[in-house]
């Protein structure tokens, strides 16, 4: 089989779904499949002139006979293609619907819903990466359960975290700096917790400047500067060296197609406090971690004040997380099943 993944570039930006990208490609490499990518100049979501010449021209130079899987980050560019999503077996790769993206202005908001509702009813076949997206597709834009299939991320096998040491407690929360992470929710919440030793590392890039800023200026409102690092973005050995000396991982996302952060997490066998945006509380167990509500500072901050004060509590839910992450999928297998998704009807 031959596909073409058409996602905005560059696909090597460091985040969630670029990450799961990146992996279906290599993995369907490996297993004989010939793939190509074709990256997307322009502003996506929401596309410009110039994104949508981008995929007016990326679309007429698909190699015939090529699988088109479009990234729903620039699916909305294509909606001059969408008649001839049929004839070419496209697919819809959908972490989450570009809608639900926390920050957006009202207007954007709803001409991006309507824009993917379109869309979604010309593909063919939608490949999404966890089964709380399939019941926002089903529910929400009423795509046809036959239509949709779900490919949740692999997670690699990982060395155990072995902890900060102490005396204090080392929390780490990763992803990028844009308000759909919920870092504002996570600073606040730790603020409480002013008699508690503890320290917050946010590896995340800051893919939205004046969220990144907002942040900075929020840690300082609330007097936790010098608690708090704002590491950027962090990869290879170095953010391995941060899952390594974590004690917790905390993520208070407004939203997510599957929370593979949060999956690392438990392949490393951390404590997890996150929130049920999406389906970013659906790996988490009562016995590996908390889930709290949405925007709930008041209860992520108590469950995040006993997990802290807690050591016992934490060694065993780290126990859990570690017993739970060994059970995770890993990637040759979820490359294998992205395949046979998307492959076109004989």
């Amino acid at each position: 089989m031959r596909a073409t993944l058409l996602v905005p570039g560059p696909l090597g930006t460091v985040s969630g779904g670029y990450g799961y990208d990146r992996r279906i490609v290599a993995g369907l490499g490996a297993g004989g499949h010939v793939v190509d990518v074709a990256e997307l100049a322009g502003a996506h979501p929401l596309p410009d002139a110039a994104a949508r010449a981008a995929a007016a021209a990326a679309w007429a130079a698909l190699p015939a006979g090529s699988v088109p899987v479009i990234d729903g980050l620039g699916l909305p560019a294509f909606a001059d293609q969408a008649g001839d999503f049929a004839a070419r077996h496209a697919v819809g790769l959908i972490h989450h619907p570009t809608c639900l993206e926390a920050g957006l202005a009202e207007a954007d908001q709803a001409a991006l819903e309507a824009a993917e509702r379109a869309l979604f009813a010309a593909l063919p076949r939608i490949v999404v990466t966890s089964e709380a997206t399939a019941e926002t597709l089903r529910a929400r834009f009423g795509v046809a359960a036959a239509r949709i299939a779900v490919v949740v991320p692999g997670t690699d096998p990982a060395a155990r975290a072995t902890g900060s040491g102490g005396p204090g407690c080392q929390i780490l929360a990763v992803g990028s700096l844009i308000p759909r992470k919920g870092h504002d929710v996570l600073l606040r919440a730790l603020a409480r917790l002013f008699d508690l030793d503890w320290r917050l590392t946010i590896a995340g890039g800051p893919l939205d400047g004046m969220q990144a800023q907002s942040l900075g200026a929020l840690a300082e409102e609330l007097g936790i500067t010098q608690r708090v690092t704002f590491a950027g973005t962090v990869v290879d050995g170095a953010l391995e060296a941060l899952w390594r000396a974590a004690d917790i991982f905390a993520l208070a996302t407004r939203y997510e197609g599957y929370g593979m952060a949060i999956a690392e997490a438990l392949a490393r066998g951390l404590p997890v406090a996150v929130t049920d945006g999406g389906a970013a509380g659906a790996l988490v167990t009562p016995e590996a971690g908390v889930v709290c509500a949405v925007d709930d500072v008041v209860t992520l901050s108590k469950s995040l004040r006993r997990m802290i004060f807690d050591t016992g509590l934490r060694a065993s839910m780290a126990e859990a997380a570690w017993a739970l992450g060994q059970a995770l999928p890993g990637w040759p297998a979820q490359a294998a099943a992205f395949a046979a998704a998307i492959a076109p009807p004989a």
